[in-house]
């Protein structure tokens, strides 16, 4: 059967991987729908919980957008190049608590007399990275805030956003694409900390 050029769910994994680093977003949102439910279950076996693990699978797939191009598959297949990426992703997220837990007790042990909890550094820099990110999202267009706010404030489905919202769901898949790209050109230098 040959691929239908306009329809990124008849192309094979490593034909998807030419059109996502040709810039075709539909053929993303393909490669999303095809592996984020596998990815979401491996990432959160390693870093523990649901609420990371979906960080962890968004910069996934910003890291296979930007990077289509480096894919080779004579290497390995799409499966195993995003697998690989998402087990990296996830032990850089537990060093990444390492580290802010390491952080937080030389700071308690410096000064004991302070009454802090063993969070307090983690909770700053949390709370300055989902300033950055709503700095961003406040200049997105209203329609494409909407659909990310519902996918990673209320835990919608993309599905679940088309009914709620009464539009189309492959329109919710481009304004979630162009919401991403734009957060990530508007938070430029900043992007590789927040990953």
């Amino acid at each position: 059967m040959s691929a239908n050029p306009s329809d990124p769910g008849s192309f094979s994994d490593s034909d998807l991987m030419l059109q996502v680093a040709s810039g075709r977003e539909d053929a993303l949102s393909e490669l999303f729908d095809r592996y984020s439910g596998g990815l979401l279950s491996l990432a959160t076996r390693i870093v523990g919980n649901v609420s990371d693990a979906e960080e962890v699978l968004q910069e996934v797939f910003l890291h296979a957008w930007s990077r289509a191009a480096g894919y080779d598959p004579a290497r390995s297949s799409v499966t195993t190049w995003l697998a690989l990426i998402t087990r990296s992703r996830s032990i850089d997220r537990l060093r990444s608590r390492k580290v802010i837990d390491r952080t937080a007790d030389a700071a308690r042990q410096e000064n004991r007399s302070a009454h802090e909890s063993p969070q307090a550094s983690r909770n700053v820099f949390l709370h300055q990275r989902r300033e950055r990110i709503g700095a961003a999202m406040r200049h997105l267009p209203e329609e494409q805030r909407q659909v990310l706010e519902l996918a990673y404030y209320s835990g919608m489905t993309q599905s679940e956003i088309a009914r709620e919202a009464n539009i189309p769901l492959g329109t919710v898949k481009t304004r979630t694409l162009l919401a991403m790209k734009k957060l990530r050109q508007a938070l430029g230098a900043e992007i590789g900390e927040l990953l």
